[in-house]
């Protein structure tokens, strides 16, 4: 059985796309008779405090589904406090750094990007032991790092960052990137590099339409995920209205905003948004079935991101009320899977609400019947994963 490491800043029992991601590709390449092993942090994101079963703890060796995670050692914070943020990045960097300079491992690796430090000190230590390494890109850093205003544009953070990204795109044997977007970009700077297209797809198991519409009840609108500033949770919140509309809008997750969306929400006149906090994700799958559409907002444009929630609730039947922009918009438009709003016009959300709000149940259940089969076959992972695999990917 032949071997092969995953390198991740986040793995369950963590929560997240992120976290569900990395651990759906493992999951998939132990199918595929891989010997599946994964280096991350000892268990600590959303909050940045360490999970209990962690704390006091240098490394923890584990197994989940037949999965070795090492976790090592690492200060968490998500603190706003610059200086403690890149303490806590570079806590886990010098464990990493050790971990993969004298440590055995695979021949093939797969390295998880962003964070770029960590990815660069990944790559840097694995093309000095000749391994191949696959880079496998979620976002585009620091491009997204300066379309957020996270990072200014020629700082020396800026410049160090950049250097980091083309390092690593050009020490990589091969890159996996989750849009096209993301392998245009890496062609601009290296045209002859492999890079492969691998959609964040889910593995629900679910071979059959579970949603229940509920007669006589509004349309029932939900956001699930991580409430931080790009998403713009808490503007959505302030700049919806719903108030003459048959719909409601529901929120799960965890994140910088929490606290002021649910204040907000105390403060409603009629009661059209409800909170509901984070779930382990087959709690949450469970409990959104009675819902109705999924809205994917994200306040700024960021080129090469496309959600992962557009295949992760396109999969279950979701319709999907689309407000990010980007490649996104064209998944959502050439699947017919939902409804496109330009990014921060809330004038044309409200007036698509209007009419969303005017559909019958019927008519939602036909919808969503339609997007579950059709998304069967276009958001398939084993078909994904075949192709890759007959590429010699991994």
């Amino acid at each position: 059985m032949e071997e092969i490491l995953i390198v991740s800043n986040y793995y369950p029992p963590e929560k997240g796309a992120a976290a569900n991601r990395i651990e759906q590709l493992a999951l998939k390449l132990k199918q595929n008779n891989y010997k599946v092993s994964v280096v991350c942090p000892l268990g600590n994101y959303p909050k940045g405090i360490l999970f209990p079963e962690y704390q006091g703890k240098f490394s923890v060796t584990e197994q989940r589904d037949e999965i070795t995670v090492k976790r090592l050692w690492i200060y968490p914070s998500v603190s706003k406090n610059l200086l403690v943020r890149i303490l806590s990045i570079l806590s886990f960097s010098l464990s990493l750094f050790f971990y993969l300079l004298f440590k055995k491992t695979p021949k093939k690796v797969i390295v998880q990007s962003p964070p770029l430090l960590l990815s660069f000190i990944s790559v840097l230590v694995l093309s000095w032991k000749n391994k191949k390494v696959i880079l496998n890109i979620s976002d585009l850093w620091p491009l997204a790092a300066v379309e957020l205003n996270a990072l200014k544009e020629n700082s020396f953070s800026h410049k160090s960052s950049l250097f980091f990204e083309r390092f690593i795109y050009n020490k990589a044997t091969l890159i996996l990137g989750q849009s096209n977007e993301i392998i245009s970009h890496i062609h601009t700077n290296f045209p002859e590099k492999k890079c492969y297209l691998y959609r964040n797809f889910p593995d629900h198991k679910t071979y059959q339409l579970e949603l229940e519409s509920l007669e006589k009840q509004p349309i029932k609108i939900f956001y699930a995920g991580l409430l931080g500033i790009a998403q713009g949770v808490l503007e959505l919140c302030e700049k919806i209205e719903l108030n003459d509309l048959n719909i409601e809008l529901h929120i799960f997750g965890d994140g910088a905003e929490k606290k002021t969306i649910e204040a907000l929400i105390s403060m409603q006149k009629q009661q059209k948004i409800f909170f509901h906090g984070m779930m382990e994700r087959k709690k949450l799958h469970e409990t959104l079935k009675t819902l109705d559409i999924a809205i994917v907002p994200l306040k700024t444009r960021i080129y090469g991101s496309v959600p992962s929630k557009i295949f992760e609730y396109g999969s279950l039947g979701f319709p999907i009320l689309y407000f990010g922009g980007g490649e996104g918009e064209t998944i959502v438009e050439d699947n017919r899977i939902g409804w496109v709003i330009p990014v921060e016009n809330y004038n044309e959300l409200n007036k698509k609400l209007i009419s969303i709000s005017d559909l019958s149940k019927f008519e939602l259940d036909g919808m969503k019947k339609e997007i579950f089969e059709r998304t069967q076959e276009t958001f398939n992972l084993d078909y994904q994963m075949s192709y890759l695999m007959k590429n010699d990917v991994f």
